[in-house]
């Protein structure tokens, strides 16, 4: 079986070779650089790892970054990210790793992909896209969880799972391919490439809204 986020890994990994530290990403004041270190940090910085999740931990998170910015060159840090996680991280557990890596490395890389106006929308092998479609079903719940209306996700070939449950605005129907619902439920909305189907008020303001985990 295929390990997409080690593929994922390895093509992020050689596009941040490409196009260097400066580059914009779709993560809002970071470069790629930046971001290069969030994904050390995330793998090899148990101090670090916390903020990422937890609001009141981010400052420390930040520090954390910027000292292994100022520790280690663009291309050295991309080269520990490719290395992939160190044997004692969480990350470098088979099953786990990759549950949490699979959707982390494939959306990193469309915010590097992506952040450039002409960009180019790729072909995702057929199993890569059933593994994401499987694993947005289970987490798509916590990352819309602010949506001011209910949210339906189809596919094109019609299957559904509801990410939230209709409000009193209703609700919306989002469709697309696997990976484009991914984008759309981790706040990469802006680029997702979707179809919305429900009251052009709340689908404005779904555009917008802050989601993901």
């Amino acid at each position: 079986m295929t390990d997409y986020s080690r593929v994922e890994r390895l093509a992020l990994c050689d596009l941040f070779d490409q196009v260097g530290p400066d580059q914009p990403t779709l993560c809002e004041g970071w470069t790629t650089h930046d971001l290069a270190a969030h994904l050390y940090v995330r793998e090899s910085d148990p101090i670090a790892g916390p903020g990422i999740m937890i609001p009141a931990l981010a400052d420390t998170t930040e520090r954390r970054m910027a000292a292994v910015k100022s520790r280690y060159s663009f291309t050295e840090l991309v080269g520990k990210v490719r290395s992939g996680p160190p044997t004692v991280s969480i990350y470098n557990l088979p099953v786990i790793g990759h549950q949490l890596n699979t959707t982390e490395y494939l959306v990193h890389h469309e915010d590097v992909r992506r952040a450039v106006p002409d960009f180019q929308v790729r072909a995702l092998p057929a199993a890569q896209q059933e593994g994401l479609w499987k694993q947005l079903k289970l987490a798509a719940r916590s990352m819309v969880r602010s949506a001011p209306s209910g949210i339906v996700l189809r596919l094109p070939d019609g299957r559904e799972a509801v990410a939230k449950k209709p409000t009193a605005a209703g609700s919306v129907t989002v469709t697309g391919e696997p990976v484009e619902l991914v984008l759309f439920c981790f706040g990469r909305q802006s680029v997702a490439q979707v179809d919305l189907d429900g009251d052009p008020e709340i689908t404005a303001q779904l555009q917008s809204k802050s989601f993901g985990v």
